[in-house]
């Protein structure tokens, strides 16, 4: 799925090499400034690395069309980007972005529900507290139905028994669909309990990887 090879990015991220495998859940752990979210921008091609080379699908990401590349990898950042005014358009903007077809109303109410957010589809989304933003954007990654997701912190704003109760839902859909997963998360628990492989990232370097059997 993704090959990084002699990979640097400033001063702020180096990888000899790092492989993350097709249709598994990696999760990436590490200390704030070693460069998480930064390898997750590299992987949707957000940002270009210094040298190395980083394959998709054994393709050099350089030659891939940008666009295509992000329609087919949703990233999710800690701060969720809103769209639109209402809690409608936000679920509907990946879609939308992405070229296909948009979902009924009962669809889209539905998916928020999956994740324990109970909203009207007119509310203004800006309204919303962090939790359910967080929240709000994860259904929208799952009605895009990506191939991959990447995920900064996706449940930070959340206390740690909503945060376990809606990881899990995330991780129980991308394995019934088969998704492949990246994923930051500040959390041991959420780590260990949902990750097949946690890459453990240092300064400048990644201090290895722990692959879980399931």
């Amino acid at each position: 799925m993704f090959t990084f090879q002699d990979v640097v990015y400033k001063d702020i991220l180096k990888l000899n090499k790092l492989t993350i495998n097709k249709r598994q859940i990696t999760c990436l752990v590490g200390e704030s400034g070693t460069g998480k979210s930064t390898l997750l921008k590299l992987m949707n091609n957000m940002i270009s690395s210094t040298s190395g080379t980083i394959f998709y699908n054994e393709t050099p990401v350089e030659e891939l069309d940008p666009v295509e590349i992000r329609r087919d990898i949703s990233m999710l950042s800690q701060s969720p980007v809103l769209f639109g005014e209402t809690v409608k358009d936000n679920l509907e903007a990946g879609l939308i972005f992405a070229d296909k077809p948009l979902a009924d109303e009962e669809k889209l109410i539905e998916t928020m529900n999956y994740f324990y957010l109970h909203k009207n589809l007119e509310e203004n989304a800006e309204t919303l507290s962090g939790g359910e933003q967080q929240r709000l954007a994860l259904s929208r990654m799952i009605l895009l139905d990506s191939s991959v997701f990447l995920l900064d912190e996706p449940t930070s704003a959340l206390d740690e028994d909503l945060e376990h109760k809606v990881m899990e839902r995330f991780i129980d859909h991308a394995r019934k669909h088969e998704k492949t997963v990246v994923f930051v998360t500040h959390s041991k628990t959420i780590a260990k309990a949902f990750a097949d492989n946690i890459v453990d990232i240092t300064p400048f370097s990644i201090k290895g990887s722990v692959k879980r059997e399931r």
